[in-house]
């Protein structure tokens, strides 16, 4: 890990922290929420030992990463536009792209975007979806699964960190972690991260030293930054309206575990198996489900996740 250097390059008006090591062909990975470029730390040695350059940013709103306040500062021209200019900076035309959660969200609008950018795409737990021209997505959210459903829960500013606050940021990280829990996750008020009597036992991928680093980052820069991706989703719809029914047009691999909840979520599975997903992303060659897997996947099967991506990437 010592290996792993850091550096802060400033990037469409911020400015962004970012890990790195190795040499050779770019691969930039994007982390999701609650989470930091620690996120990938097995990666950036695995794939950097194979003869990559790794690099591995603090994306808009976490760690060490500029965090502007306002979710309207959260869409993906925001967040694309802070990678292009991050590659710009590093002098860097094209790369092997790797996202997970919010960071694989972000990647499908990298491609959508700026397919000129990427070479190949390994994205892992959120599939894409187009857009639905007729309904905003937390209007269909709260309709499918209730006001309780967290993303629904996230939109109100001040309300979610207050519960965050009050469960104390070590036991909110080990919540998310180390959830197995395959259905759609509805907290009434106040129960976020459950009774803090109820001490959270830490799998074996996950140590009290990783949770310590990522509460420490938390604990300085607050969640707020990585609540306002949720909150910016009904104008993200609104913005991407122009690209409505564009398809994703770079070679892709997709990972999920079969216990994750965007796998979980009705009618994901049908979207992914029988020709939708396809249709989307008409270059997607690779589909893998991990058994006994949760969502965060690239953390819990360290390895195996290391080994898809080199085996996809090397190909090209």
């Amino acid at each position: 890990m010592e290996k792993i250097q850091h550096t802060t390059v400033p990037t469409n008006g911020i400015n962004m922290h970012i890990a790195s090591i190795g040499n050779g062909p770019v691969v930039l990975f994007l982390h999701g929420f609650p989470e930091l470029w620690y996120s990938w730390r097995h990666q950036l040695l695995s794939l950097s030992s194979l003869g990559y350059r790794c690099i591995a940013p603090d994306l808009r709103g976490f760690g060490d990463t500029d965090a502007p306040s306002s979710p309207s500062s959260y869409t993906p021209f925001q967040i694309v536009g802070d990678l292009v200019g991050l590659l710009d900076h590093l002098g860097i035309d094209q790369v092997f792209l790797v996202g997970h959660d919010w960071g694989a969200v972000m990647a499908w609008y990298f491609c959508l975007f700026r397919p000129d950018r990427i070479k190949a795409l390994v994205n892992m737990s959120v599939a894409f979806r187009p857009r639905s021209p007729s309904r905003k997505p937390v209007e269909s959210l709260r309709a499918l699964f209730g006001d309780d459903y967290y993303i629904c829960r996230f939109q109100e500013p001040g309300e979610i960190e207050e519960e965050f606050s009050h469960a104390g940021t070590a036991r909110i990280i080990k919540a998310f972690l180390t959830s197995r829990n395959s259905r759609p996750p509805c907290i009434p008020k106040g129960r976020f991260g459950g009774s803090s009597d109820t001490p959270i036992t830490l799998p074996p991928w996950l140590s009290e030293e990783d949770v310590n680093y990522f509460a420490s980052k938390f604990e300085n820069k607050g969640f707020v930054g990585g609540l306002n991706y949720y909150r910016a989703m009904d104008l993200t719809w609104e913005l991407t309206a122009p690209w409505t029914r564009v398809q994703i047009k770079v070679p892709v691999k997709f990972i999920v575990g079969d216990l994750d909840i965007t796998y979980c979520t009705p009618g994901v599975k049908d979207y992914i198996h029988n020709g939708g997903f396809k249709r989307d992303v008409p270059y997607l060659q690779e589909v893998v489900v991990m058994e006994d897997t949760a969502h965060f996947i690239n953390q819990e099967k360290p390895k195996e996740i290391s080994t898809h991506i080199y085996d996809f990437i090397k190909k090209f």
